[in-house]
């Protein structure tokens, strides 16, 4: 982060003279510092983060195919007119331990198409879906899974 830090300074200034190199350390470290010491940063969740990220690509990489897949059925849906939606509602529990996964599952839900996330308290999840056929097998889908993957990493490294 400290890099980080100092890489915006030295961007955002233009040009690298002794003097700017030097007061960018100093302010880099300041604010490295403060982030260390009151907002509980440490290197620890920064690793956690890259280990993250592979898994993180590939959940959007499910979220794109499955958003896709929606669109397909949902324009089925209104396209057919033999086909009549039959909207359901679906209940189903998870057990994450972290508050993350369920929003990251949430608007996951949310964001494909034919279903809405109504309601979420705790592990409970409360699901609108346009058809019964979009709500089939969501609380083994592929979200879960691949959020239970994480947290597994997030429990090895914190």
């Amino acid at each position: 982060m400290f890099l980080l830090f100092m890489a915006v300074w030295l961007i955002l200034n233009g040009r690298a003279t002794v003097e700017i190199i030097l007061f960018g350390l100093v302010i880099s470290a300041a604010l490295f510092y403060f982030m260390c010491r009151y907002m509980g940063y440490n290197s620890r969740k920064e690793l956690l983060l890259f280990r993250l990220f592979p898994l993180f690509i590939r959940y959007l990489w499910v979220l794109v195919q499955e958003i896709v897949k929606a669109n397909v059925c949902v324009l089925r849906l209104i396209l057919s007119p033999r086909l009549q939606p039959e909207p359901a509602f679906l209940y189903f529990d998870t057990d994450f331990k972290t508050g993350a996964a369920r929003m990251l599952l949430a608007n996951s839900i949310t964001l494909t198409p034919g279903t809405i996330t109504v309601s979420v308290e705790g592990d409970h999840f409360f699901v609108h879906c346009l058809d019964r056929e979009l709500a089939e097998g969501m609380e083994e889908s592929v979200f879960v899974e691949l959020l239970k993957q994480m947290e597994a990493v997030g429990e090895r490294w914190s």
